[in-house]
Order: C-alpha cells, then structure tokens, then sequence
C-alpha cells in the first residue's frame, strides 16, 4: 500500500476545499496482451488503484518499467476504457516512457455508473479524480519528469489539469484533440454542432445519463459531464460547474511545451479545432504533427491509430528526444 499525500485543490463531500489529504493506493502486478498491427505483444502492468475523495476507486494502468526516463499521465477520449490504450502504452514503455492511462469515472474499472441518482461533471474529473491519479504516478515513480496527454476529449482536459497544476508537468502531448466548438469544423457538420450539443443534453436529462452507446458516440456518461461538453461546444469558452476558477484565464497562463498530433481525415479533431485549443493557450511552445494514412499504416481517423499506435508513439517519442528527454531511441522498440 502507498501513502501519498495531496494538498489543496479538490473539494470534500461539503464543499469544502480540505489542505490536506492522503490518498491510499494499492498496487497490483498483471501481465497485459496489447494486441498491434496483429501482434500480441505481453507485459507486465501496474493496477495503481487510487481513491478520490468522494470513495470513488478505480484501476490506474501503468507500464512501471525501472529503465523508464519520463512519466506520462494518459487520459482517454470520451467514453473510451483505459484499457482500450494497452497497445499504445506498450509502445511507449518500449522507449522509456512509463505510462499510466486513468480511467475515466463511470466507465471500465471504474466503481461507479452515471445514473439519476449519480452525477458528476468536470468539476469531480478535474479536481478530485484526476489529481488522485496524479499522486498515484508521483509515488510510483517521484523521479521522473511528468507529461500530461491525452485523446480527444483527454486531451482538452490535460490541457485544463495542467492550467490548474502547472507546477507538476512538464510539456503536454495531445491526439486527435482540439475545442468542440463549431468554429473549428467546416461546412455542413460544423453548422449542425449547436444543435447536436443541444440534442446531447437534453437526452442527458431525458435518460439521467446520456446513452452514448445507443446513439453511437462517447458512452454512458454523466449528465454533468455532457452539459459542460455542450456548454464548451455551443460557446467557445470552458467552464465547468461548481467550480470558481476562471478556466479560461487559467489557460492562457500555461506556458508549457507542446506537441499536438492531428489526423488528416479526422472529422471528429481537425486541424481548425486543435487550433482553437493551442490558441487559448498563447504562452504554450506548440508543435503540431499531421499524420496521414500512408504514416499511419491505417486510416487517419479518430479511432484508428488506437489499434496501430507504432506511427503516433514513433512521433512523441521522437517530440521527447527534441525536449531532451533520453529515450532509448526515437522509434520505440517493442517491449
């Protein structure tokens, strides 16, 4: 069992924000089959098993290697399983990097479901679950330098954790991500988005959660999560309910290096979106790396260089070595 220690930030069942708290994490060895282009690559992982504030637990799935030069903390797209990136994590450790992907509440390992009676919004992911994962991988691994990544809607949310906790990151790594505002989408598709986050939200209130499984985005999420999504989608502008911090200003003020990693034929991310998103952040050293399908070896979608991360671990492995952090090699070995 780690003890870690975390102040300030996240506020208890009261409302209060408490100065101190320890969080309890349990550590749990097991091996992992990563499937890539085909090939089931095994390894050993690290079931960190944080607790926030509220009792909400969940797995932290971390590639602890003792070789590791760099930490990275990995947070999924909306409705997507920590255990979806094992391939991807994989790769990484390869080179150097150990990886932890939280896993998102209400979803996986997770050891709550969103419902009528259970609700959360970004408040809860920003300053109490996140921050839990955080001293989870600072205890694992203190000596490390830390990135903050992410996928999609991971990805904006590394973006305001890192606003809030500066101090604890390094640089920042996102794909496949950018603001969910329309200005960031062409034509048809960017002219519907209002509606569709109207939509969101109000199947949201309709089911006590929104069913993302049955209209074939995200999964079941939060109520609360879906009307800060929609909120940040129909005005440009992030903020979460029940928390004061002005988020917005809190962006401009990172100044971070920054790696950025679009897909060519990504309607869910495109160019124009991560854009907006390093434009809120006008103090970032930004680097951004457009893949296509003939890098990827696969589509250069949303989803799938999941399933073939080689390309997407080649180029922030090759980004870290720029920052001079000592990877073993720019193309990430197998592990």
């Amino acid at each position: 069992m780690i003890g870690v220690v975390f102040h300030g930030g996240a506020h208890g069942g009261n409302g209060a924000a408490p100065s101190h708290r320890r969080y309890q994490t349990s550590v749990k060895r097991v091996p992992v089959a990563a499937a890539r282009r085909g090939i089931l690559a095994r390894m050993d992982m690290d079931l960190l098993s944080p607790v926030a504030f509220d009792g909400h637990r969940w797995a932290l799935r971390t590639t602890n290697r003792p070789e590791a030069v760099v930490a990275l903390l990995w947070l999924p797209a909306m409705g997507v399983p920590a255990r979806n990136y094992d391939a991807f994590a994989a790769t990484l450790a390869g080179s150097g990097v150990a990886v932890a992907v939280h896993e998102w509440r209400g979803l996986g390992s997770s050891s709550l479901r969103a419902g009528r009676h259970c609700d959360w919004g970004y408040r809860e992911l920003l300053e109490s679950d996140l921050p839990a994962s955080l001293a989870a991988l600072r205890a694992a691994r203190p000596e490390l330098p830390l990135m903050l990544g992410g996928h999609s809607l991971g990805g904006q949310l590394a973006c305001l954790f890192a606003a809030s906790r500066a101090e604890d990151a390094a640089g920042l790594l996102v794909v496949a991500s950018g603001t969910p505002h329309r200005s960031g989408f062409a034509g048809v598709r960017g002219a519907a988005l209002p509606a569709a986050y109207r939509l969101a939200a109000a199947l949201a209130h309709t089911y006590g959660h929104f069913p993302g499984r049955r209209v074939g985005f995200g999964g079941r999420e939060a109520r609360g999560v879906i009307a800060d999504w929609s909120r940040s989608g129909r005005s440009g502008i992030y903020r979460a309910a029940g928390m004061d911090e002005d988020l917005e200003a809190k962006l401009r003020a990172v100044r971070l290096p920054m790696l950025g990693v679009v897909l060519r034929d990504d309607w869910l991310a495109p160019q124009a979106s991560l854009a907006n998103l390093i434009a809120k952040m006008p103090q970032v050293d930004a680097q951004v790396a457009a893949m296509g399908p003939e890098e990827l070896g696969v589509a250069a979608d949303h989803f799938a260089w999941m399933r073939a991360p080689d390309a997407v671990a080649h180029r922030i492995g090759a980004w870290l070595q720029e920052r001079g952090i000592p990877l073993r090699s720019a193309r990430c070995a197998t592990p």
